[in-house]
């Protein structure tokens, strides 16, 4: 039977918890080990949270509450399965996955970021995915090359395997 023909708030709070999927990303999935790990993580997590939900007596609480690691679930689930370890860069000749980059900007700002893949990135922890425009235009560069990104100048400072986060 739909829950259309339960009662009225049931087929309105079934409504409201299916929520749509997250994004897949046209790009490979390229990550780096840590960032396979890191998604491990959150989908153990996901697993555990829809579990508890599962536990709920109220089925429109269940609902609510088992929606977004549901919707988890089915994403990380794939990324996880798609996902393509890149391994740590070697040397630090050209920029390349995986590097460590620090450059200027024409305003004066020093930034230092980590490539890898987009699950893992978080500009504010000093990570930047591979496909974010800057990373793009550093990818393939040596210290001392200048590009365009976002309408400025970068300049390439440092090139190292080090991770900032």
């Amino acid at each position: 039977m739909s829950v259309a023909f339960v009662n009225e708030e049931s087929a309105e709070t079934a409504a409201e918890t299916l929520l749509p999927d997250r994004p897949i990303s046209p790009h490979p999935n390229l990550v780096t080990e840590a960032g396979l790990e890191q998604m491990k993580r959150q989908l153990e997590e996901a697993r555990e949270a829809y579990q508890a939900s599962s536990a709920i007596d109220d089925i429109n609480e269940r609902r609510r509450q088992a929606a977004g690691p549901l919707r988890d679930l089915r994403y990380l689930t794939e990324r996880v399965r798609t996902a393509q370890i890149v391994p740590d860069p070697t040397d630090t000749e050209v920029v390349a996955f995986g590097h460590t980059v620090t450059f200027s900007r024409e305003d004066g700002r020093v930034q230092t970021y980590r490539i890898v893949g987009e699950d893992e990135a978080d500009p504010k922890a000093g990570s930047i995915s591979y496909v974010s425009p800057v990373a793009r235009q550093l990818v393939g560069k040596r210290v001392g090359d200048v590009v365009m990104a976002g309408g400025q100048e970068l300049e390439l400072l440092s090139i190292t395997l080090q991770d900032v986060c």
